[in-house]
């Protein structure tokens, strides 16, 4: 017979297995990681790959490259300590094309100055790669890897060592016959890659500043059109990147030192001297200054059309992020044009315009991912 129960039972009170209520927030309830240290991590990396890529502008500016003629990524991390350490390196010079072609003349003193830069670079490289392995293995011992992050994390260890090959390898080509620069096919690879690593560095790191939770609600308001847009934009920007590493590297800007012509000429009439035809696109100073300069027009057009199709997003964030790429887009070109008028007497002028290329490049990575994952905010913020 069954036992009678009061009408004012509380629910729960009765005998037998009690059920467990449904937990929600599945997502949220996975482990979440280190989220905030290992963005603070990535924001230390980034700063460390935007100085190398300054100082290694201003390694190129200077002719200060080649400088170092061997590659020993350990024992290379100590400069000569004494005068006889100096005169083994500036002997390792001597022997190298670029002394022997254009500074036969130069002094144990001079060499010192091109020396440094070349040794800060690539010590530069050794404390990215010392700061991405330390903070890499402390984050999965200690298990505070998210989920899902582990490769993406470790790739970028990987993508740091390829570099420093390339690096040598670029550093090789002008180390032969009568080569007084590096080969520009190389520097263009390098810079290239220091890029991507730049990007994917900013990428994880705005991926990281919101839970997991919110960034997959955020992405079913994505903005489609505006996403394509700054995909595109991604490409041409860093095609451009790429331009601008071949103009550096066969000196073409110095060319053509006026604008909006090039010498009297929209295109030069030498353009395409070079045979085979394929190679006036990489190494006639006159076809890849002028492709440098209309792929400069191109992504000013397209990140003024984005800035200005945004100008209709429903989201304050994505909004202000188009208008300020756009911003950046246009006194980026500005710089280009002062540094393509005034490179020959400041040469620091190259250094400026390839450090707004970092930040050009960031802020066209930063739009692209608020317009695939808005930040939403209040109704009581208004549209603003």
């Amino acid at each position: 017979m069954s036992q009678k129960r009061s009408i004012f039972e509380e629910v729960g009170a009765q005998d037998g297995p009690q059920r467990s209520e449904p937990k929600g927030g599945m997502i949220d309830a996975k482990p979440k990681g280190a989220r905030k240290a290992i963005r603070v991590w990535l924001f230390i990396m980034f700063a460390l790959v935007v100085a190398m890529i300054g100082v290694g502008g201003a390694t190129r500016l200077t002719d200060s490259g080649l400088s170092i003629t061997q590659w020993k990524p350990i024992s290379g991390a100590i400069p000569p300590m004494h005068l006889a350490d100096w005169q083994a390196e500036f002997a390792n010079y001597k022997q190298s094309p670029q002394f022997q072609y254009m500074n036969p003349d130069m002094t144990l003193s001079q060499f010192k100055g091109i020396f440094w830069w070349e040794w800060g670079h690539r010590q530069l490289g050794r404390i990215i790669g010392l700061v991405w392995f330390a903070g890499f293995m402390f984050f999965w011992l200690t298990k505070k890897i998210p989920q899902g992050w582990w490769g993406r994390l470790f790739s970028l260890g990987i993508l740091g060592g390829m570099q420093g090959a390339i690096g040598w390898w670029m550093v090789s080509s002008g180390l032969v016959g009568r080569m007084t620069s590096v080969a520009s096919y190389r520097l263009a690879t390098h810079l290239g890659l220091a890029f991507i690593i730049l990007g994917l560095i900013a990428w994880f790191a705005a991926q990281l500043s919101r839970p997991q939770a919110q960034l997959l609600q955020a992405r079913r308001l994505a903005e489609s059109r505006l996403t394509g847009l700054g995909t595109v934009l991604i490409v041409l920007v860093f095609l451009q990147i790429i331009l601008g590493a071949l103009t550096a590297g066969i000196d073409a800007g110095l060319a053509f030192p006026t604008w909006p012509s090039m010498n009297g000429e929209f295109l030069p009439s030498e353009s395409f001297d070079y045979t085979p035809l394929w190679t006036n696109f990489f190494e006639n100073p006159a076809l890849v200054q002028f492709n440098h300069r209309m792929m400069g027009y191109l992504v000013v057009l397209l990140g003024l059309f984005a800035a200005w199709r945004a100008r209709s997003s429903a989201h304050v964030a994505t909004r202000q992020a188009f208008a300020l790429m756009s911003a950046m887009i246009v006194f980026q070109m500005v710089l280009g044009i002062s540094t393509a008028l005034e490179l020959v007497h400041y040469w620091w002028l190259g250094l400026i315009h390839q450090l707004g290329a970092v930040i050009t490049w960031v802020l066209v990575i930063r739009a692209r991912h608020m317009a695939r994952f808005p930040l939403v905010r209040s109704i009581r913020e208004g549209r603003a």
